[in-house]
């Protein structure tokens, strides 16, 4: 059930003006058995058109994930992801529910989890443009959940560097108390690399962020010359529909979907 809502309800989410946000979704699956997984890695492929075609789609990536987490160079071929934008939450929530390609994914997968995001921030380019809409007056509570989504694509010529900082950086992230959602993902294994995490409010991701190590390794990467495209996005997490792992991921989100 809906804490704080009735099962099914929407938010629409308003910039202070009153206008409607975009809402991104990023939906998660995992896959047990040789054949499920097969059916999910040859889905990088050909659920491209049908995704395409899905009513109301923006933006949109298929994604793959990396083990241990997903911050390691070797695929996780049982984890793979969706993201999307959309113009209002309810044409998300309406299409991933009834959409022939989320439906087969679900048919497939063992476990699935949706994330429904709004952007407070966004710098840089993903394939050229910048997906996210930020908005004129974008809403950001202070005590509630914040996801980040960071997307780099590597040079060829620096792969090996940026990999050898990879374990560093992902132990410091694993000890992060306040930490409550991470996974690396991926369009090209190596090459193109999505990190995302959500923090329990902004103040403990600021803290991580401002780390002098961390701020250190991204000064290193940036004189360097490591990446030929690179993004930065933060958002509000709206709502989570589904369990991850086995457990609800966040505590304190405005809107977490329960099974009854």
């Amino acid at each position: 059930m809906l804490h704080g809502f009735a099962k099914g309800a929407t938010i629409l989410e308003t910039t202070n003006s009153g206008e409607a946000m975009q809402v991104i979704t990023l939906s998660f699956f995992r896959f047990k058995g040789v054949s499920n997984k097969l059916w999910a890695f040859s889905q990088m492929l050909a659920a491209r058109y049908p995704l395409k075609s899905v009513p109301g789609i923006g933006f949109h990536k298929l994604l793959g994930s990396g083990t241990r987490e997903g911050f390691h160079p070797y695929p996780n071929f049982g984890v793979y992801g969706i993201l999307a934008t959309w113009a209002t939450q309810e044409d998300a929530q309406t299409q991933i529910a009834s959409a022939p390609v989320f439906q087969r994914y679900r048919r497939h997968a063992v476990e699935t989890c949706t994330v429904y995001l709004s952007a407070v921030r966004c710098r840089g380019q993903w394939a050229g443009i910048r997906p996210f809409d930020v908005g004129e007056e974008p809403i950001e509570a202070e005590n509630k959940s914040v996801a980040v989504l960071t997307r780099a694509t590597i040079k060829p010529c620096h792969i090996l560097n940026f990999w050898r900082q990879v374990p560093n950086i992902s132990a410091a992230i694993r000890s992060q108390d306040q930490l409550q959602f991470k996974i690396g993902l991926g369009e090209v294994p190596w090459l193109h690399q999505v990190t995302f995490t959500i923090w329990e409010n902004k103040a403990a991701m600021d803290a991580f962020a401002y780390r002098q190590w961390h701020g250190e390794a991204v000064q290193a990467v940036r004189a360097g010359g490591w990446f030929s495209e690179e993004l930065f996005a933060r958002f509000r997490v709206l709502q989570i529909d589904g369990k991850w792992e086995g457990v609800y991921p966040l505590t304190n989100c405005t809107n977490i979907v329960k099974d009854d």
